[in-house]
């Protein structure tokens, strides 16, 4: 997000997958191949892509999270539409997303929807507690229900 935010959401026009459709399903393994294609190059093409430098490395991360963002915002608008809602929860580590979040507002003011979204710090992504899960697995270090949630157990040093 950080990177995207030095970058230019347009410079690339990545599609926008199932928007057109009545689907509320998407896909990101079109767009994944088409920001590969950009900064690796187009295998077997005559011509390939100029250097990553920062600001194509900006440029890609601006257009590829417009990208991911347009469509996220598009189906959460066609969900609540298609089922007659009004309301609208997001959370997981995509809720983290500045310009996810700011879309989202943007869309759901529009429209006239209610948004609720848990502050910045409650949206994580779980990779860290699966990893350390993992760990104790591997260690044959198990617990049973009776197991109590350990708030702060991974810090930033």
């Amino acid at each position: 997000e950080n990177v995207a935010a030095q970058g230019d959401p347009t410079k690339f026009a990545f599609a926008r997958t199932f928007l057109n459709e009545d689907r509320l399903d998407f896909s990101f393994s079109g767009l994944k191949t088409a920001v590969l294609y950009q900064a690796e190059g187009t295998p077997g093409a005559m011509k390939q892509p100029p250097p990553l430098d920062d600001q194509r490395i900006a440029d890609l991360a601006a257009s590829f999270q417009a990208a991911v963002v347009d469509v996220l915002v598009g189906k959460c608008r066609q969900a609540l539409a298609q089922n007659g809602l009004n309301r609208l929860l997001i959370g997981g580590g995509v809720a983290a997303n500045g310009a996810f979040r700011q879309a989202l507002a943007e869309m759901t003011a529009a429209n006239d929807f209610e948004l609720y979204i848990s502050p910045r710090e409650y949206c994580t992504d779980n990779a860290g507690m699966a990893a350390i899960a993992w760990e104790h697995y591997e260690r044959g270090e198990l617990a049973d229900l009776s197991i109590d949630v350990t708030p702060g157990l991974v810090r930033k040093s």
